[in-house]
């Protein structure tokens, strides 16, 4: 088995994705497992606080890239993943006055871990890590003795013992809380610490955290210039923008849902107000009434006001979600616009690279004329001493000799190479690149994809010539 370290090392060297996800299928259900636990049983918190832990690893893998072992260093970011998560669910469901749903319990699967699972991740982090990390070993990962003391360093009968005096400490712990267990605590730990995360969560968190760190791989037309960078650059920023629409259209989803449920309730609400302002009309003028209809009256009027908050509150949560819809329109369209400046940075890198591939061609091109008495080349092949690395590039697929074999003479417009096809830019225009005799490349434009009026041939004394009608800007 790879070690944690060498993995690390070389998603931090080269973000490999497969590296990472080895990580992340070896630690899964260590981290999920924790997660649960901690968030009450929660799946979809446990979900959050398992992909905050993966995320977090991803952007330290080089600063972690040292460690032998990451299980201790993935449990303690679990435990503080959770607690970050546990405050946040509490301010929520505060801040909604209950209108949204508490999460179930787990049921545990035994008498002894219905006791222990509750306060075994708070207990674990009150040991020392090295003692923390021996149980992580043995009863979380469920390593042979062997296995464990070539992760700490120590031969076989050093990690029993170290496992064991590390258990001894879990257990006065869970005694100084008044917890026992009627089996023992090593086969309750091992039977039950870990679960077996979904099935797809180990690919979900390898895609997210590798994209929410911008180092998810990117392949893009190896090209000649500096170019290359700024497309990359742009990428990123329209994967970062698509994974936060994505967000963004899960939490919309859910507010939605949520915000039915709460116009349900508040029909429920308005039917028993308008029941009890039918039983305040009956029972009339207050000075008739007897005490017991006097305190009924009292009451009625107490659970009207209690109504009305509760219907101001499933306002204000209706206006959350409004605003909510407003950003997410406004997310699509800054998802649409940063593709727009993707397509348009990938054209204007394509028409860079053929610009400077053209010139090299025009300078192979007079070298070859003045080591063959002044005459052109008809094809690459006759210049692929003058071409070098070029002449094994892609770009000559798309770049057609003119006035090939012909003899090289001093006129400027004379065209030496185009490409073979125009190219339509996403703003709708076409452009042709052409290579010229003086060795300049100038770009045509057409708005239907002809380019006729910028070509013409010429008649003069030394015979018929292919030139550009006009001449453009560079």
């Amino acid at each position: 088995m790879t070690p944690d370290c060498e993995l690390l090392q070389r998603y931090a060297a080269t973000n490999s994705e497969d590296a990472f996800a080895e990580l992340v299928r070896r630690y899964v259900n260590l981290v999920y497992s924790a997660a649960l636990r901690q968030v009450n049983g929660d799946a979809h918190l446990a979900h959050d606080v398992a992909q905050t832990v993966f995320t977090d690893l991803s952007h330290k893998a080089g600063s972690l890239a040292h460690r032998e072992n990451l299980a201790g260093w993935l449990y303690t970011s679990t435990h503080f993943a959770a607690a970050k998560v546990i405050r946040t669910e509490t301010r929520r469901r505060d801040r909604e006055e209950k209108f949204m749903r508490e999460p179930t319990d787990e049921t545990a699967l035994n008498a002894d871990w219905e006791k222990i699972g509750p306060a075994l991740d708070a207990a674990m982090h009150e040991l020392k890590e090295t003692d923390r990390t021996a149980i992580l070993l043995r009863y979380f990962e469920d390593r042979q003795f062997v296995e464990v003391g070539a992760k700490l360093g120590v031969n076989e009968n050093t990690a029993r013992m170290r496992v064991e005096r590390s258990l001894e400490k879990l257990r006065a712990i869970f005694a100084k809380r008044g917890i026992t267990t009627a089996g023992t605590l090593a086969a309750v730990i091992s039977a039950n610490a870990v679960q077996v995360a979904p099935a797809n969560l180990a690919t979900t968190l390898t895609t997210t955290a590798i994209t929410t760190t911008g180092t998810g791989t990117l392949t893009l037309l190896k090209i000649m210039t500096a170019t290359k960078l700024k497309l990359a650059f742009s990428a990123v920023v329209v994967a970062g923008a698509a994974a936060a629409f994505v967000v963004q259209q899960q939490q919309q989803t859910k507010l939605r849902d949520e915000n039915e449920s709460l116009r349900q309730q508040t029909a429920q609400w308005q039917a028993q107000s308008e029941g009890f302002s039918n039983q305040l009309a009956a029972i009339g003028d207050t000075k008739k009434l007897s005490d017991a209809q006097f305190n009924e009256l009292l009451k009625l009027r107490g659970e009207v006001g209690v109504l009305r908050r509760q219907l101001e509150a499933a306002g204000k949560l209706h206006a959350e979600n409004q605003q909510l819809r407003e950003e997410t329109s406004k997310l699509r369209g800054s998802v649409e616009n940063n593709e727009m400046t993707l397509a348009t940075a990938k054209f204007k890198e394509n028409q860079s690279f053929v610009v400077n591939s053209m010139k090299q061609l025009g300078l192979a091109e007079r070298i070859y004329d003045n080591d063959n008495g002044g005459l052109y080349a008809t094809n690459y092949d006759q210049m692929q001493n003058e071409l070098g690395p070029l002449y094994t590039n892609s770009v000559l697929d798309s770049i057609e000799f003119a006035n090939s074999g012909i003899v090289s003479e001093q006129h400027p417009e004379m065209i030496l190479f185009r490409e073979r096809q125009g190219r339509q830019a996403p703003d709708g225009k076409w452009y042709r690149a052409y290579g010229l005799a003086d060795g300049s490349v100038q770009i045509a434009t057409s708005p239907d994809g002809s380019f006729n009026a910028w070509e013409r041939y010429d008649y003069n004394q030394k015979g018929t010539i292919f030139i550009l009608q006009q001449t453009l800007g560079q």
